[in-house]
């Protein structure tokens, strides 16, 4: 599979639907609360002694005509009553809201004072129209309203638009391309000059490096999203979809690069021909299997992302798409993890067992650090899993990077494999290509 048509299936990740802002305007309609049996807003993660809600109205009339109220339910009194055997009425249900604002202002503050932990809060909008059967009123004029969603901040004061489960983020995707920077500053002019030469590790090289430049590209979108979102409780949506475009190029390159080396053992092991330079195996067997497994890993992607619509790049893989996604990494990681043993085990030579494993180490790692996070995530509270998935897995993938790296740029290791043995490895080394290259 070209680059082409990776970046193809990719961009469609452009188009997909932004992620719900914690500032929301819009406009309150009786046809909306009717339909959905009362006008979801939004769904916020709220912590401290001083959370605030701030709502402001254009029309204060029309919503008093109304008798306008927002009800905000905490997430497991929400989902307790939507699972509850009994049958209650319409108004029955949105009376046991722990929190009812009527909007008779134009500007208005709620605060939650008795948030002991942080808890996910639902906000929704009602008024005496949402239970009446049979209602219709197109001409009904629709609020226009702004709602604003805070928690406190360090010093205690409700400005941070941040939800419980995305405090730490901004300050993390800071730290990360802080780091991308420095190590930039220090070993890219090292590494272009490397592949400059065009050595036997240059194809590997360029893919590790294109994927570490989207991934280093999506943390800086992340960075500059969560920035804006900072201010305004909106931020770039522009910036959110961009990163989780790279990430999704960058998680298929990557994915077509471990299967191509790796079913360079598994299938065409001692079929590679001596006479060009470095690649991995392109038999036809091979190749399909890569782009099957990319192809099916890109629609999962795609599909998760029209179930989550909010901006994140690891989700909690709580939708079926993201199950799908778990089992299909973890089979990935079994069946090359048991295809690379069998290698390993009958290998006589240390040298060439050492290279084995170190490439297995990396390609089970990067298989198995997002299920292995997503399992580890459901032992803790629900506002801390999101934390827990993005950070571990960014930094898991860049541990692979690294294990990958050192393996392809070493003097002691790979070379000496490669020389001592080339129809054994992944990659060929064909004889016009004995020389070493610095890194």
């Amino acid at each position: 599979m070209g680059q082409a048509q990776l970046l193809w299936l990719a961009w469609v990740a452009v188009w997909l639907p932004g992620g719900e802002a914690k500032t929301i305007r819009g406009g309150l309609s009786v046809a909306a609360a009717k339909t959905r049996a009362g006008q979801a807003l939004a769904r916020f993660q709220f912590h401290g002694d001083s959370a605030l809600l701030y709502l402001r109205i254009n029309n204060v009339a029309t919503a008093a005509g109304k008798e306008a109220k927002l009800h905000l339910f905490q997430a497991q009194e929400w989902l307790k009553l939507q699972a509850s055997s009994q049958e209650y009425s319409c108004k029955d249900k949105w009376s046991k809201a722990q929190l009812i604002m009527n909007m008779n202002s134009t500007e208005q503050n709620l605060t939650l004072s008795q948030v002991p932990y942080p808890d996910t809060w639902y906000v929704f909008y009602v008024d005496k129209f949402t239970c009446v059967e049979n209602y219709e009123n197109s001409e009904s004029e629709d609020v226009q309203f702004e709602l604003v969603l805070l928690n406190p901040d360090a010093e205690g004061n409700p400005l941070d638009h941040f939800s419980a489960g995305e405090s730490g983020l901004h300050e993390f995707f800071f730290l990360l391309v802080l780091a991308y920077f420095i190590t930039a500053c220090i070993y890219a002019q090292s590494l272009w000059q490397t592949i400059q030469k065009r050595g036997p590790m240059h194809t590997v090289l360029k893919v590790l490096s294109t994927f570490l430049l989207l991934q280093a590209a999506s943390a800086f979108a992340n960075y500059m999203h969560f920035s804006s979102y900072a201010k305004n409780g909106i931020g770039a949506p522009f910036m959110g979809t961009l990163a989780e475009l790279c990430d999704i190029i960058s998680q298929m390159q990557m994915l077509y690069l471990l299967l191509s080396l790796c079913m360079g053992w598994t299938i065409g092991k001692m079929k590679k021909s001596q006479s060009k330079p470095l690649q991995w195996d392109s038999t036809p067997t091979s190749t399909a299997i890569a782009v099957i497994v990319v192809v099916t890993q890109s629609i999962l992607l795609i599909w998760e992302q029209f179930e989550d619509t909010e901006h994140h790049n690891y989700h909690s893989h709580q939708s079926v798409a993201g199950g799908l996604l778990i089992g299909l990494r973890i089979c990935l990681a079994l069946s090359l993890g048991c295809g690379l043993y069998q290698i390993i085990r009958t290998e006589r030579s240390t040298l060439k067992r050492e290279f084995y494993i170190t490439f297995t180490k990396g390609s089970v790692v990067w298989f198995l650090c997002q299920p292995g996070l997503v399992a580890i995530s459901l032992m803790f509270r629900d506002y801390q899993r999101e934390k827990i998935i993005t950070i571990g897995v960014i930094l898991c993938q860049l541990l692979s990077m690294v294990l990958l790296y050192r393996l392809f740029l070493s003097h002691s290791l790979y070379w000496e494999v490669s020389s001592l043995s080339a129809v054994t490895l992944p990659l060929t080394v064909a004889s016009g290509h004995k020389s070493r290259h610095h890194f």
